[in-house]
């Protein structure tokens, strides 16, 4: 399993709207083979900052399966109007215990 995590900052003002569009979007996401599971979290301190954590089987699932297909602009087009800057995006996996 791998954790992309996205942070997204949204335009000031605009908090509300991006989170309508992310609920019109999350099913293009979360319908994706390879998705395993789609969080979407706001900041307490920083309002207009949002972190979107998503579970995927691989990064190649994420890579393939999302932004390689035509789901990817759909859910751009919906959620994009509303970014102050291009989101900062990077995959993790868990560290042993």
């Amino acid at each position: 399993m791998v954790l992309e995590v996205a942070l997204i900052d949204v335009t000031p003002g605009h908090e509300d709207d991006f989170a309508a569009a992310y609920a019109q979007a999350r099913p293009i996401l979360a319908g994706t083979e390879g998705c395993r599971s789609v969080r979407m979290t706001r900041g307490v301190e920083s309002p207009s900052r949002f972190v979107l954590l998503v579970e995927w089987d691989s990064v190649e699932a994420h890579d393939v399966n999302f932004r390689q297909s035509d789901r990817f602009p759909r859910w751009r087009a919906l959620i994009g109007p509303f970014f102050a800057g291009p989101p900062v995006v990077e995959h993790f996996v868990d560290v042993p215990a």
